[in-house]
């Protein structure tokens, strides 16, 4: 039997949503250089970069391994800074998960902004644990991107 699962994180970010939603979308490499040591490298293997239906895959580091996720951009919304990728290929869900989707998007918060991840997994079993151990990287992969924007 499946089971559905949902997990949410925020961070409080210093810039506005449009520069972290134009970053993911259309500037993967600037997450590269502001954290190296984690991401590695985001290929385009189909589409445009940042166009619904396109096809892209990040190289990583998570728990000390390389890593990697190929994904689908689901939907793009300008307007609330959001990106939904469904993972396609990768351990989460070649080894893991039966289904994973990824949303990313900014909103307002008092006099700034929050960042928040949201996973929509099916486990195929209760022996898979919760992702959260890639949510806290997401998270602290943001805390890393919005310092080294403010640093330019």
């Amino acid at each position: 039997m499946a089971l559905s699962g949902k997990l949410i994180g925020n961070v409080e970010i210093s810039k506005s949503g449009d520069v972290f939603h134009d970053i993911l979308r259309y500037k993967p490499h600037e997450v590269v250089a502001a954290s190296p040591d984690k991401v590695h490298d985001c290929e385009l293997h189909d589409g445009e970069r940042g166009v619904t239906g396109s096809v892209i895959s990040w190289h990583f580091t998570h728990e000390g391994k390389k890593k990697f996720s190929k994904q689908i951009i689901e939907s793009v919304n300008e307007e609330n800074h959001m990106i939904v990728f469904k993972v396609i290929g990768g351990e989460l869900v070649d080894e893991l998960y039966k289904s994973f989707v990824i949303t990313w998007h900014v909103e307002p918060k008092g006099d700034g902004q929050v960042a928040t991840w949201t996973f929509e997994f099916e486990k195929p079993d209760t022996s898979v644990p919760y992702p959260t151990s890639m949510m806290d990287y997401l998270c602290n992969l943001v805390k890393e991107l919005d310092a080294h924007n403010n640093a330019k």
